[in-house]
Order: structure tokens, then C-alpha cells, then sequence
């Protein structure tokens, strides 16, 4: 196996990875209570904000098209004969 192609495999999975926790993980308990132990009430109160949380879902969103839009071209170019 090429180097860059495990490279562009491991984008594909990192991607996934992250768009999956980054748009499930804002509105789970766990982020409740981790934003809990944040000292500034301040900062508490934006990370609860439900605008904060749909930015890092977004984020999330973004990371899983981006990955599958890779994978595409990933597979695309394995199918063209050289």
C-alpha cells in the first residue's frame, strides 16, 4: 500500500470520527456535565447556548461531507484505468 493512499484513508476515517462526535457530542449529557466544571460563568453560559452548541455540530456536518466528498474522489480515481 502507498503511503498516500493509508494517508488519504486515514483523512477519510479522521473525518468520519470527528463529524460524528463533533455533531452528536454538543447535545449529549456528557457536554452538560464537562461544561459544568468550566470556572467563568460567562464562558459556561455560551457553551450551553444552543447557537454554540448547532456551530460545533455544524462543524461536525462540515468534517462528514468533507470526508465523504474525499472518499468520493478517492474511489473515482481508483476506477479509471491508468
Amino acid at each position: 500500500m502507498r503511503s498516500g493512499t493509508l494517508l488519504r484513508a486515514l483523512f477519510v476515517f479522521y473525518c468520519a470520527e470527528a463529524g460524528v462526535f463533533l455533531l452528536m457530542a454538543p447535545w449529549s449529557s456528557l457536554w452538560d456535565r464537562t461544561v459544568f466544571q468550566v470556572p467563568i460563568p460567562l464562558i459556561h453560559a455560551i457553551y450551553l447556548h444552543p447557537l454554540f452548541r448547532g456551530a460545533i455540530s455544524g462543524l461536525g456536518a462540515i468534517h462528514l461531507v468533507w470526508g465523504a466528498h474525499d472518499l468520493e474522489d478517492w474511489l473515482a480515481r481508483r476506477r479509471i484505468p491508468r
